[in-house]
């Protein structure tokens, strides 16, 4: 495992080794060591089909660190930066994460975060730093023109909920900052 250091604070590219031959792959997903000061409590994997956008998704009380992998497939994963106190406050930082390239993304608290999947069968795993807490649960909508992010595709599936999520300028209006 590499770790590699983003234009944002604490924002952390991981680069994993991904040994492949005939059989299939063996990928070395999380080592406690290269994480000594984070730690995650709590797990999950989501599965999405091809153009489906998921986000952006924070919690206003118990903010969660996250660990991503994709174990199968491929996902723009996006995320923006709403930390009170951050210099980059507000921008946002995307990277393609797939099965085939064996990158990970380590997301601190305060960011809000989304993707995008490519391929017919998309599988994300992952790590966290507290537990969900639906009452806590917020989100900025992905569609917000504002953030002048650049989707694959104009148009793609978004679930009820975030489509009707805040814009990031109302984010700004009530919640100010994580």
């Amino acid at each position: 495992m590499k770790i590699y250091k983003t234009k944002i604070k604490d924002l952390l590219i991981i680069k994993q080794k991904n040994n492949l031959d005939k059989r299939g792959s063996l990928r070395e997903t999380y080592n406690k060591k290269f994480f000594n000061n984070k730690k995650f409590i709590f797990e999950y994997c989501t599965t999405s089909k091809k153009n489906v956008a998921r986000g952006f998704h924070f919690q206003t009380k118990f903010q969660q660190a996250k660990y991503v992998n994709v174990l199968k497939g491929k996902i723009l994963d996006v995320v923006i930066d709403l930390r009170k106190k951050s210099k980059t406050f507000g921008k946002s930082f995307k990277i393609i994460l797939s099965s085939e390239n064996a990158t990970s993304l380590y997301i601190p608290e305060g960011f809000g975060h989304a993707y995008y999947s490519f391929n017919t069968v998309n599988i994300i795993y992952y790590k966290l730093s507290n537990y969900y807490k639906p009452q806590f649960e917020n989100g900025i909508n992905v569609m917000d023109k504002d953030l002048k992010i650049k989707w694959p595709k104009k148009r793609f599936f978004l679930s009820k909920k975030d489509k009707n999520l805040m814009t990031f300028k109302e984010f700004c209006n009530s919640q100010k900052f994580l």
